[in-house]
């Protein structure tokens, strides 16, 4: 009887770490994907309220590329900000970066982060682009980062 228990024991820990596991491989897959649909649009040009490959603006760029992932997200910078994921402060590939004009104000603009203090984003000035983190533009912009 002691086997019996013992063996139940095991097959549910072992289980449920299965589980875990799973889980966090699916996120890493989707994140993964988000990101290889967005370096599949590099140069795509800037177009405000861009949502295609014909022309993307920011947060079209990232709804485009995370619902190619099977992620649905809100269209605006502003909504994926306040209505989607959860505030990080240590970055972790695929988590979205959020800018705006100054600390106190909603955010403008939203990139995803690629890894090795690199971006990749839809700016109006270069179209789908990767860019540092620590740019000088953009760094003192940062207001925050959500993981979807």
């Amino acid at each position: 009887m002691k086997k019996i228990v013992a063996v139940f024991a095991m097959t549910i820990i072992l289980s449920s770490l299965f589980s875990a596991m799973g889980g966090k491989a699916e996120a890493a897959s989707y994140h993964t994907k988000a990101i290889s649909v967005a370096k599949a649009n590099l140069g795509v040009p800037y177009r405000w309220g861009g949502i295609s490959p014909r022309g993307f603006d920011c947060s079209g760029l990232v709804k485009y590329s995370y619902g190619k992932a099977g992620k649905v997200l809100p269209r605006t910078a502003s909504d994926m900000f306040y209505k989607q994921g959860k505030r990080v402060s240590s970055l972790q590939v695929g988590d979205l970066m959020f800018f705006a004009p100054n600390k106190a104000s909603k955010p403008t603009h939203v990139a995803i982060y690629i890894g090795n203090g690199k971006m990749i984003q839809a700016a109006s000035s270069k179209g789908v682009s990767i860019t540092y983190t620590n740019n000088v533009y953009w760094k003192p912009r940062f207001i925050g980062a959500k993981r979807i």
